[in-house]
């Protein structure tokens, strides 16, 4: 093809187009050079600042932070401006469109990754900003993080730190945290990788970058902010309400003022919460500047030069956070021995006799004292590096007087060098100095600077200048040639000048008066110092100033080097910086003679711990003012445990060293015992010191270091720790022995009289005398100890001990690191000896770890003393390699009284390992004479102990350790394949118990019976004489205790005195151990004691307790059967001495008191259990375990499984005691139908019977009951009646169930009687009107009949029981489903009965348990103790044996009647129980009240009643006495949605409480829960059917399922049914948010099927008036059915699965199935049982069991709910029934909630069909 030609038109209008584009683009190229208005007037257009109006005052930027903001100035700034509703915040703040912004991506690099910030537009706010900025980040290692900040193109002055060298990398690979960039503003955030909190987030306000000004903000996540200085911090944790500190170090004094003081400290650590988790930061900047706090909470810098150049630090606690800061800064200093010891100086000694003088004095009495300083007064005028030829020409000769002591000698010097000659000569010092040109110059460069201090004129040595350190070494052992100091003090080292500047002034510049300047005191950077542009050799003083004392610090360090080779000696500085502490010591400065002080000295020695500078300290009694006794007193007391420990006063005031007071003054003796003890405690400090300088760890430390999990720790700071385990509680105010106190979370011990307290973790008014100091060592910890002298060079001559403090397991564990004392670097070398001191079971390891230094002074340790140990050591053997000795017993002394071991004599030769162990008779004070109006003359007449005690309810009268029995041992202890037995001899030393009263039983036999391997039993008896034994069968007929191989127990008989021993075998745990003396045993009294392995007991009924887990702090608990609505300390309805113990290896073991008298059990902070009986035997049963669930399984196997209930019995009943006629109740069950609320039974209350007797109806008011309960049947409904043990015996009228027991013989008589023993209860008298106004006691007389109280031990009484319920069901009309039993204690309302008791040793006992009404007698509100029962043998028995199973005796013949007349399963609610009652029978939590405690109550007794085998139990919803409020009957509705046992029942008198009673609102919430909890009722079925076959629990606490975490061992405001399902109520009255814990599991709320997403953890559920928290836990199926208005109906709809997957992808669940209704499905195999597990995709169903009477075969699956599959949503859904494959296509998928629903409604799946669901992912 050819070429294309152009037409002449074309050819033009290229042309003319090219034309145009040249013309274009120089058009624009003009424009971009055309100079631009300076006006504004040109296209940029102004800059507007955005302003979020909205944004909190708490979040506010600070953009004026000098005084005198306005609104001019500020919006001239480009901010904001808007008034603060709070008074303290800003008002001119950032606007959001400033900053910088970042440019382009990051770019990653070997160390980490780095990015260039450009700035954005906006006005300068102190000018030459700097437009782009570079961000370098290094990833240093997993816990640290840097970056920088800096200008790219102009050097900036950066901190050269001695310590930190350049990271090269490579970049930590896998680190704690991630860093995220914002890119507009910029911003930078530092997360933890563990919990995803922002720990550091610099987006809350723009980053400025100016020459002069630098600033940078940070939301932090938490308030708890510790660090930053130096100031005077009047609290550790810091104030974030706006407050703004300067950093700059300063000569000023530490008044209290917000002023900078003398040392330079940028980090500060944050405490993230109570998970311990913490995190530091650290800005590496010496240059001027100001920290502010705000309550966002953030920080922001203002910073005046430099660069910003931070590190961020992550630590799991406080203490790693310091150790991973002073990783990078320098751990501290190893001090030497001796600079530990106490220190005396002052300003102001006249000369050297007054030195001399204040030595002697001191020594004179005795005074612990190694030290003695002196100030400037020792120098010529005041000058370095001289003496005082005439006031102490002497010196030179002085420090060898101390050191033919032991003593040191500590000299000051001060950097500035006068300039001026001496009295006889030229000042060679600075002579030298001048002509080694080592001083700072001024601006020149050239002319040294002149300032003014206390030698007049002066120059300043720079330190930076490699000259000026060989100078300052070569002047400071110049000096040494002529003073043999031992250390130095460096002071006035900020730099401080007594002229502002210079002797010329200082020229004004943007250095001397920089555009901006931090809140620093006088608001003047040369105020009391040097001109900022001073010339030092590493730059200028303004970037060097607050660097000044370090430098000094380092050339000091080298003057060591050269005068003191080889060894350590001590610099004292005031100014420091970051790192100071690897070379020095510091004290907080010249502080003042006040009560201020002394309390300000604690925040700021904890914070120079945190700085790395833990050889800290306060001048003791102050500097300043003159200090009096009683401040001086109380401050040498805490002193003495100040690191650096110096007693220092200021020149014009009077002396305060202790022998100044008064060689026999109160302060002289409380400062030398306290003193002793420092240094009996030395070589522990010197090992807090030597882990400070391996580790950097603290030494001194703040109770939140330790225990960082109590939020009460956080903000104390008026205490403080040595090391992890020593605390000191001062006396910081006047006039006062008495201070509030915090106790930790841990065992403590007073130091000084080795006894525990009782109290952790609260604040308690602790008692400190004058001369006194709160001193606690921490069990758990070994402290070595040295015996102390007056100074340390002979202390460390003295024998070494252990104090050892026991924890609550009895173990403990120390080190100790010695060597030298003054050698350099002697761990680096390894010249050193380490010991690991650990102690456990009674056996105490001392190991040498190293053996690198042999002490030259033979060293023994020769003494231990043991906190905490439970009693006497015997047989203590020390072992040596094959060597053993056996310590004699006149060398072991033991307090009883509190609990102390004092072992002598030991001689264990230093350096040496050794165990050291024993058996050790535990003492428990058991109380000798629980009686009330115990003394000592009636505590010696039993022979016991009387000692007084400061803890509360401590018995002051108590057993000696060997009162009790002794074992025969010419008969010896018997074994036979299943038993072991012994027979016991009282021992005879002490007088017989209640002796007069009641007869002692002087010979015991007991039989210990191997039953199972997890189940034994022990029996004590008199082997001469049968006593009552409880006639409760019990399932041991056929004992299969396997071998001594298989068994989990061990049993050992122990003597002196006689106890039985039980341990677990797995873990050697002492489950039972009654060798604790005080066993008892007489016919009316019988004691004994055990200890427990734990603190963590449950159980013991029928009490109100306050919590699941027992207080074991001296409480009593009476078990006495009797008619007592619930209340504190009341013993009520049943009796139940079993309970469960959880041992601290998480196992658990339950133990069964079967003994059905009268008694009570005292539970003792030992721990231990101490039980009182009347009478009977000691019959204990035990299970082992080791799972709480396995303890209730077998204990139920024991006592016998929980019934079965009906189906219906699931649902909801109402009841009142109250219904006027039956008219009311038809009214109710109207307005229960019209409101669709869920409801299944009905009950009627005595008011049904005419005047309130059994088998009677009152035919005025209920003759219509009979009609309206067969209407109720014929709807599906049930209904119950009530039935009282009491039988009217004063009727006119034939009344059969009378007649017929009279003629039976059925009632209860006297002994040897035929009266009958007559009492009164409900039955009114015949033809009497009742006046209900009168008062109780009144009615009682006139109103109530005569009642007689059937003997249900007899066989005839049964039948006669069974026949009067039989007749009144077929001839009364009255058609029941259940029976309620009440008042079966029995109740009576006149005590005894109508005529009185006579036998007064039986009503009122010798021992009176601690019960209600003790006072009175056992027959308060029931019957005469010497009322006569025969039991089912014909046996006779009083009722003071039996009283307590009367209730239990009921209560089978009552459900066997029923079930025999009605043909079906049927319940029966007793309100009286014992164990074994829960086979037969439901219980209720009796009488309670509406009252909001009420709640929390029940969930702690339904919790309690499934422990003792009763598991269908229930409270009365919304309270039986007293009105209910609408929010308390809402949540309790919602509450007892979940009581197995779910009825609403009130009381006469009071308004209604049934759902209709309140409005459409209540209707409609009660509605909706009921119908979660029909829906639930499938499971809720299966869990009794598992509680009757395996004795599982349905109600359960959450540490059944999670034993092994101990948070779960107090929760008692949630609960779980069976293992699955989570319930989490509201229980206080406004709530709206409950706190709750997550257990370790995956848990889905069971309303959304939404994930939690936190684990073992507390979070805030909200919880609307609407709403209760259930969760359903993953790994579980659970099966449910659509609800119904009854069960009738609801068991003919649909089931359905939820399945809530685990971590795995799987799930198991099951379903139990029957009738509902008939007796013993089970045991007929007239049942269905399914179970159901869900592996990755797919769900199968398999079939256990199936008969077809089970109905299984009606019941249809119709929905599938699968939680937690993940993200991918399923294509396909195929059901395999009957071998067949249906697919279903109505299936939904929600990837938010990743839940799958399935409706398979249209199916046709029957459930006694095996059923397989199968989703897929993939097609």
């Amino acid at each position: 093809m050819g070429k294309r030609k152009y037409s002449t038109l074309e050819i033009l209008l290229i042309t003319l187009f090219v034309l145009v584009v040249i013309v274009a683009i120089i058009l624009i190229i003009l424009y971009a050079l055309e100079p631009r208005d300076s006006s504004g007037n040109d296209e940029t257009p102004p800059f507007v600042a955005y302003c979020p109006y909205n944004i909190r005052d708490n979040d506010r930027i600070n953009c004026f932070s000098e005084d005198g903001a306005s609104k001019t100035g500020c919006e001239a700034r480009g901010c904001c401006w808007k008034p603060m509703t709070s008074e303290n915040g800003p008002w001119c703040y950032f606007a959001s469109n400033v900053g910088y912004k970042l440019q382009g991506s990051q770019n990653k690099t070997s160390t980490g990754f780095e990015a260039y910030l450009n700035q954005l537009p906006s006005p300068s706010l102190y000018g030459k900003d700097i437009e782009t900025v570079k961000l370098t980040a290094e990833i240093q290692t997993p816990n640290r993080f840097r970056f920088k900040i800096t200008d790219p193109n102009k050097h900036r002055y950066e901190v050269l730190h001695d310590n930190i060298k350049p990271f090269k990398g490579p970049a930590a690979s896998n680190p704690n945290y991630d860093v995220e960039l914002k890119q507009n503003p910029f911003g930078i955030a530092v997360i933890r990788k563990s919990t995803r909190t922002v720990l550091f987030d610099s987006s809350v306000g723009p980053l400025q970058f100016a020459d002069q000004y630098l600033q940078i903000s940070a939301k932090l996540p938490s308030h708890n902010i510790y660090g930053l200085g130096e100031h005077v911090h009047k609290h550790f944790q810091h104030d974030t309400n706006w407050k703004t500190w300067p950093i700059y170090t300063r000569d000023a004094f530490p008044n209290g003022g917000m002023h900078n003081l003398y040392g330079h400290h940028t980090f500060f650590m944050c405490l993230e919460g109570a998970s311990g988790l913490a995190f530091g930061v650290f800005l590496m900047n010496s240059n001027a500047m100001e920290v502010e706090l705000q309550p966002s909470p953030s920080v922001t810098y203002r910073v005046v030069g430099g660069v910003l150049d931070f590190y961020i630090f992550l630590g799991s606690s406080p203490e790693d956070v310091v150790r991973e800061y002073l990783m990078l800064i320098g751990k501290p200093m190893m001090p030497a021995y001796w600079t530990l010891g106490f220190q005396l100086s002052r300003w102001g000694y006249k000369n050297l006799d007054d030195v001399k003088a204040t030595v002697e004095r001191n020594r004179n009495i005795n005074l612990p004292y190694d030290v003695q300083i002196t100030d400037i007064d020792y120098m010529e005028n005041k000058k370095d590096f001289t003496y005082d030829l005439e006031k102490f020409h002497d010196l030179p000769n002085f420090p060898q007087d101390l050191h033919d002591h032991g003593q040191k000698y500590i000299i000051i010097l001060d950097p500035a060098i006068s300039t001026q000659k001496l009295i006889n000569g030229p000042y060679q010092s600075y002579e030298r100095g001048t002509k080694m040109r080592v001083w700072i110059n001024e601006s020149d460069g050239k002319t040294p600077l002149l300032g003014e201090v206390w030698p007049g004129e002066t120059v300043f040595p720079d330190y930076t200048n490699p000259q000026c350190i060989k100078w300052w070494v070569d002047e400071c052992e110049r000096f040494y040639q002529e003073i043999k100091y031992d250390g130095l003090w460096i002071d006035m080292n900020e730099v401080s000048s007594f002229k502002h500047g210079s002797k010329n002034g200082c020229d004004k510049n943007e250095w001397n008066h920089p555009p901006f300047i931090p809140k620093i005191l006088d608001k003047n950077m040369f105020a009391k110092t040097l001109c900022m542009d001073a010339k030092q050799t590493e730059g200028m003083h303004y970037d060097l100033h607050s660097l000044y004392g370090h430098s000094m610090i380092l050339a000091t360090e080298k003057v060591f080097n050269r005068v003191f080779p080889g060894k350590r000696s001590i610099i004292l500085s005031r100014s420091t910086f970051a790192g100071s502490g690897k070379y020095s010591g510091h004290w907080l400065g010249d502080n003042a003679a006040n009560w201020n002080d002394i309390k300000w000295a604690i925040p700021g020695m904890l914070e120079f711990n945190l700085f790395g500078i833990p050889y800290i300290g306060a001048d003791i009694c102050g500097f300043f003012d003159n200090s009096t006794e009683e401040l001086c007193r109380r401050w040498m007391q805490v002193g003495a445990f100040y690191p650096f420990c110096r007693n220092h006063n200021a020149e014009n005031y009077k002396p305060q060293d202790p022998a100044s007071y008064g060689e026999n003054s109160l302060l002289v003796n409380s400062s030398i015992h306290y003193l002793n003890i420092r240094y009996t405690l030395l070589p522990y400090l010197y090992t807090l010191f030597h882990k400070a300088h391996v580790d950097g760890d603290t030494v001194v430390r703040p109770l939140l270091h330790e225990f960082y999990q109590d939020s009460a720790t956080w903000s104390i700071d008026r205490q403080f720790l040595w090391g992890p385990a020593l605390l000191i509680t001062p006396v910081l105010d006047p006039d006062t022995e008495f201070v509030f106190a915090y106790v930790p979370d841990a065992v403590w011990y007073e130091y000084e009289t080795g006894a525990a307290i009782n109290t952790r973790k609260q604040l308690v008014n602790m008692h400190i005398p004058a001369d006194k100091l709160g001193l606690h060592v921490r069990g758990g910890f070994i402290f070595p100890t040295q015996q102390p002298a007056n100074t340390t060079f002979y202390s460390r001559k003295n024998p070494l001990g252990l104090l050892i403090a026991l924890d609550e397991q009895g173990k403990a564990s120390g080190e100790l690191f010695w060597d030298d004392g003054e050698s350099k670097d002697t761990f680096e070398k390894e010249i050193y000896t380490s010991y690991q001191f650990t102690i456990m079971e009674n056996i105490l390891q001392i190991n040498v770890v190293k053996n690198g230094y042999t002490d030259p002074n033979n060293l023994k340790f020769e003494t231990l003393r043991i906190l905490g140990i439970k009693g006497l050591p015997t047989s203590v053997t020390i072992n040596n390699g094959t060597q053993s000795m056996i310590l004699p017993s006149e060398n072991i002394k033991y307090d009883a009284k509190n609990k102390i071991a004092h072992m002598t004599g030991l001689q264990l030769v230093f350096g040496e390992s050794y165990s050291v162990q024993w058996n050790v008779l535990e003492f428990v004070k058991v109380d000798c004479h629980p009686e009330d109006n115990a003394n000592e003359i009636l505590c010696a007449e039993r022979g016991c102990i009387w000692a007084s005690s400061d803890e509360p309810d401590e018995p002051w009268c108590f057993y000696e350790i060997d009162y009790g029995y002794i074992i025969d041992t010419s008969k010896g202890i018997n074994r036979t394949e299943n038993t072991i037995s012994v027979e016991i001899q009282r021992n005879a030393a002490y007088p017989q118990r209640y002796k007069g009263q009641t007869p002692t039983v002087e010979t015991l036999h007991v039989v210990v019976t191997y039953l199972k391997d997890h189940m034994l039993n022990i029996k004590i008896f008199d082997p001469m004489e049968k006593r009552f034994e409880v006639p409760v069968p019990l399932e041991i007929s056929n004992p299969k205790a396997g071998n001594s191989s298989s068994r989990l127990y061990e049993v050992e008989f122990v003597n002196y005195p006689f106890g039985i021993q039980i341990k677990r075998k797995s873990s050697g745990t002492m489950i039972w151990n009654t060798q604790v003396g005080g066993l008892t045993f007489t016919d009316q009294f019988i004691q004994i004691t055990t200890v427990p392995p734990s603190k963590h007991i449950y159980g013991f009924g029928e009490t109100e307790h306050k919590n699941f887990k027992h207080d074991l702090n001296w409480e009593t608990w009476g078990m006495f059967a009797k008619d007592q609505p619930p209340g504190y300390k009341m013993n009520c309805y049943g009796s139940h001495p079993f309970y469960m113990g959880l041992e601290e290896d998480f196992k658990a073991h339950g133990v069964l008191l079967m003994n059905s008298n009268a008694m009570d059990v005292t539970l003792q902070p030992f721990p231990a259990l101490t039980y009182h009986t009347i009478g009977g035997i000691l019959d204990f049963y035990m299970v082992l375990g080791p799972t709480p669930e396995d303890v209730v399984a077998q204990y139920t196997s024991l006592i016998g499984r929980p019934f079965l209930p009906p189906y219906w019995s699931l649902g909801f009943q109402l009841c009142r005691y109250g219904y006027v006629n039956d008219g009311e109740i038809a009214d109710l069950y109207r307005d229960m139908k019209n409101a669709k609320i869920p409801y299944d039974v009905q009950y009627v209350d005595i008011d049904y019977m005419e005047r309130q007797m059994d088998f009677t109806l009152d035919k005025d008011d209920f003759q219509k009951l009979p009609d309206l309960f067969n209407e109720m049947r014929n709807e599906g409904m049930r209904t119950i009646i009530i039935l009282d043990p009491a039988i009217a015996g004063n009727e006119t009228e034939p009344y059969a169930a009378f007649q017929n027991g009279i003629d039976k013989n059925v009632f209860i008589k006297w002994k040897n009687s035929s009266d009958i023993v007559w009492g009164k209860v409900w039955p009114d008298f015949p033809n009497v009107t009742v006046d209900t106004s009168k008062d109780w006691d009144y009615q009682v007389k006139n109103y109530r009949a005569f009642a007689a109280f059937p003997d249900f031990f007899k066989n005839v009484t049964i039948e006669w029981w069974h026949e009067a319920i039989k007749d009144y069901y077929h001839n009364n009309g009255v058609k029941f489903d259940g029976i309620w039993i009440d008042m079966n204690e029995p109740a009576n309302f006149v005590h005894g009965s109508t005529e009185g008791c006579s036998e007064s040793s039986l009503n009122t006992p010798p021992y009176m348990p601690a019960l209600d009404s003790k006072h009175i007698g056992l027959h308060h509100k029931t019957l005469c103790m010497e009322s006569e029962q025969f039991l089912a043998d014909g046996t006779s028995q009083r009722h003071y044996d039996v009283h307590n199973l009367y209730g239990w005796s009921q209560t089978k013949p009552t459900l066997k009647s029923l079930q025999n007349i009605t043909g079906e399963r049927g319940i029966v609610v007793t309100r009286s129980t014992f164990p074994s009652s829960g086979r037969w029978a439901g219980h209720w939590l009796g009488d309670n009240t509406a009252a909001w405690d009420q709640m929390h109550k029940s969930i702690i007794g339904m919790m309690e009643f499934s422990l003792f085998g009763i598991s269908y139990t229930g409270a009365d919803i919304c309270g039986f006495f007293k009105d209910s409020t609408y929010e308390l009957c809402l949540r309790w509705m919602q509450l007892g949605a979940f009581y197995p046992y779910s009825r609403n029942h009130n009381g006469i008198g009071h308004i209604r409480h049934d759902p209709v009673a309140w409005n459409e609102t209540f209707q409609n919430i009660s509605r909706a829960i009921l119908e979660t909890r029909y829906k639930l009722l499938p499971f809720l079925y299966t869990l009794l059917f598992e509680a009757h076959r395996d004795g599982r629990t349905v109600v359960r606490p959450l540490l059944h399922e999670f034993y092994d975490d101990r948070t779960t061992w107090d929760i008692d405001r949630q609960f779980l049914w069976g293992a699955a399902l989570m319930i989490t109520p509201a229980l206080e009255e406004g709530v709206t948010t409950v706190r709750a814990y997550i257990p370790d599991s995956r848990w889905y709320d069971w309303f959304t099927g939404k994930k939690v997403l936190e684990r073992r953890k507390y979070i805030n559920m909200a919880t609307p008036l609407d709403h209760i928290n259930v969760h359903v836990r993953g790994g579980f199926i659970i099966p449910w059915q659509e609800p119904g208005n009854n069960t009738y109906y609801s068991r003919k709809n649909f089931l359905g699965l939820v399945a809530a997957l685990d971590d795995k992808k799987s799930a198991k669940g099951s379903l139990y199935w029957d009738d509902g209704q008939s007796i013993e499905t089970f045991e007929q195999n007239e049942y269905f049982l399914a179970e159901f597990t869900v592996n990755e995709n797919t769900l199968q169903t398999n079939i256990v069991h199936f008969h077809p009477m089970s109905t299984a075969n009606e019941l249809k699956l119709g929905y599938l709910n699968v939680w937690g599959i993940g993200t991918k949503a399923p294509t396909s859904v195929t059901v395999n029934y009957q071998n067949r494959n249906h697919s279903i296509s109505n299936f939904q998928f929600s990837p938010q909630s990743q839940e799958l629903s399935i409706q398979m409604k249209d199916n046709g799946f029957h459930f006694n069909e095996s059923i397989a669901i199968i989703w897929k992912t993939e097609p």
